[in-house]
């Protein structure tokens, strides 16, 4: 398996910009995964709701999640990502991650595409 991956309206570079070294490398291997492997634990990759994924990191005790769609089951688009800081996924964060996936599908001129993990 071997997944493009893209990313969309430069919130996963921004986010990317304020991480450490360390950080940014825990996030290329979980990066690595779905890019490389047909199925990613449940360790790594979880659904959301409407088509919208997170990809889970954990390092140094603290918690990342990155928002992602599978685009024709081939390309991973990935929008925004945080620092989560409580136990359940903030639903602003979802609230953004959903609207720049219409975004997303609006730029590119379809509608959205259903995908399975």
């Amino acid at each position: 398996m071997n997944r493009r991956i893209i990313t969309y309206g430069g919130y996963f570079e921004a986010f990317m910009e304020v991480l450490t070294e360390k950080e940014k490398s825990k996030i290329e291997y979980g990066l690595m995964l779905l890019e490389t492997q047909h199925k990613v634990s449940a360790k790594y990759v979880g659904y959301i709701e409407d088509g919208l994924f997170e990809l889970r990191i954990e390092y140094n005790s603290n918690i990342y999640r990155l928002f992602f769609i599978f685009d024709n089951d081939n390309i991973v688009v990935l929008f925004n990502g945080f620092q989560k800081k409580t136990q359940k996924t903030p639903r602003n964060e979802i609230e953004k991650a959903l609207k720049i996936r219409n975004e997303y599908y609006e730029n590119k001129g379809t509608s959205k595409q259903s995908s399975n993990c």
